[in-house]
């Protein structure tokens, strides 16, 4: 038999009804009761085809209105949401003390009554250490130019380093711990608890660990201990001072 959307039926009678289309599903009035129950002011059809038009309008401002009114009729609505961008805040850099400001403030002077070789043993047996842990150990069958490379890398503050060759004859035989590593001088301090100050340039310095001696040119050396640590330094074959 036919139903009341024109299904045919076979064998038992089969009723079907047809779902409502989408917009009569929205713009319906609600019953008396439920908008009593939800406190609702009811609204006539038109009034509510105006508020969802305007809604949707609203939530999907990238759809034109023949888009949104030929959803109404096809299929579901999915609001969409637009997050709103954040704005990334700008870190402002804070500013450190220039050059200047740091002599004056003496921030790299060593007060004469720290001035004395005993105090920084400790820290040359820190340094023994940290050497060691670089190397992953310096053992006699050690390859030589791996640890060079390495302990060109490495920080000097706390080795004793001693002056070997020189243009200036004075400096020769200088040997105490590094207590600061400047970009052109060393800051030494010697058994005699004197603090030396020892240009790089023109001067070359060695120092040993576990049977390892490393020569240092001083002429090729002219870094920060920060920016050596990501320098790579070329084989010569011989240098001069």
């Amino acid at each position: 038999m036919e139903g009341e959307c024109g299904c045919a039926g076979s064998g038992a009678a089969l009723l079907t009804r047809c779902p409502p289309p989408l917009a009569v599903q929205l713009y319906r009035r609600l019953p008396p009761q439920e908008s009593t129950d939800l406190r609702l002011q009811p609204q006539s059809s038109e009034e509510a085809k105006a508020f969802v038009n305007a809604f949707l309008k609203l939530s999907m401002p990238k759809k034109k209105d023949n888009a949104i009114q030929d959803m109404l009729t096809r299929k579901a609505v999915v609001l969409e949401h637009y997050a709103k961008k954040k704005t990334k805040q700008k870190r402002k850099k804070t500013k450190g003390f220039t050059a200047k400001q740091r002599r004056e403030m003496c921030l790299f002077e060593i007060e004469p009554k720290q001035q004395r070789y005993a105090i920084f043993l400790p820290l040359h047996q820190l340094w023994k250490q940290y050497i060691r842990d670089l190397c992953h150990g310096l053992r006699p069958e050690s390859q030589p130019y791996i640890v060079q490379g390495k302990l060109l890398k490495a920080d000097l503050h706390g080795a004793i380093i001693t002056v070997t060759k020189s243009k200036c004859p004075s400096y020769v035989g200088i040997t105490g711990i590094v207590l600061q590593e400047f970009k052109r001088v060393f800051k030494i301090i010697t058994k005699e608890d004197k603090l030396k100050v020892v240009p790089k340039f023109n001067n070359v310095f060695s120092f040993e660990i576990d049977g390892f001696i490393s020569y240092i040119y001083g002429n090729k050396f002219q870094l920060r201990a920060s920016e050596r640590s990501a320098k790579k330094f070329k084989v010569r074959g011989s240098i001069d001072l």
